[in-house]
C-alpha cells in the first residue's frame, strides 16, 4: 500500500468532490475496515442529503480539492460569456464528453458545458437528456460560485443567469 501525501483539509472546510460537487467536511474520524485502521474525511453534501467517507490518503487520488480561487471563478464566468461551441459529433458522443467534464470537478470545464448547452427563449427546445446535463452542470457551477463568494445559492444563480443572458444580448 503506497502512502500518498495527505491533503490539508480540516473540519468545516468546503471541498469539491468531482462526482458530487461541493460538500463540507464534518469531521475526520478513525474507522476500522477489514482489520485496517483508516483515517477518513466525513463529507456532507447537504443539498443531496448524502454523507461520504473518503480515506484521507486517497483524497487527492480521487480528485478531491479545495474550493476554486476567485480567479478561477472569474475565468469560469468569462468562459460563460464566450460563444457556444457545439461540435457536430453524434449526440451520444457529445453527451459522454459533457458528462466527463461535469464529473471532472474542473470549474472551467463545467462552465463550458453550461455555456454550450444554454438555450435562450428564441432557440430550439432542448431534449430531455440535454436539459438533464445542463441542469447538473449549472447546479455544480452555482454551488461552487456560491461557496467561493460566500453568497447564497440563489444569489449565485442570479449572477450566473445574468452572465448567460448578457451573452445573448
Amino acid at each position: 500500500m503506497t502512502k500518498t501525501k495527505k491533503p490539508d483539509f480540516r473540519p468545516n472546510d468546503y471541498v469539491v468532490y468531482p462526482a458530487h460537487g461541493v460538500g463540507q467536511i464534518i469531521s475526520i474520524e478513525e474507522q476500522e475496515i477489514a482489520g485496517l485502521s483508516l483515517e477518513l474525511f466525513v463529507i456532507s453534501f447537504e443539498k443531496d442529503k448524502m454523507t461520504l467517507r473518503v480515506p484521507t490518503n486517497k483524497a487527492t487520488e480521487v480528485g478531491m480539492r479545495g474550493l476554486s480561487s476567485p480567479d478561477v471563478v472569474s475565468k469560469a464566468m468569462t468562459t460563460l460569456k464566450g460563444k457556444a461551441k457545439v461540435k457536430r459529433a453524434m449526440w451520444s458522443r457529445r453527451a459522454q464528453e459533457y458528462e466527463q467534464k461535469i464529473n471532472s470537478g474542473d470549474l472551467i470545464a463545467i462552465a463550458e458545458v453550461v455555456r454550450d448547452l444554454h438555450r435562450t427563449d428564441d432557440q430550439r427546445e432542448q431534449s430531455y437528456s440535454e436539459r438533464q446535463l445542463y441542469e447538473a452542470a449549472l447546479e455544480r457551477l452555482t454551488r461552487e460560485v456560491a461557496a467561493v463568494s460566500g453568497v447564497g445559492e440563489t444569489d449565485a444563480q442570479k449572477t450566473v443567469d445574468a452572465v448567460l443572458v448578457g451573452r445573448a444580448a
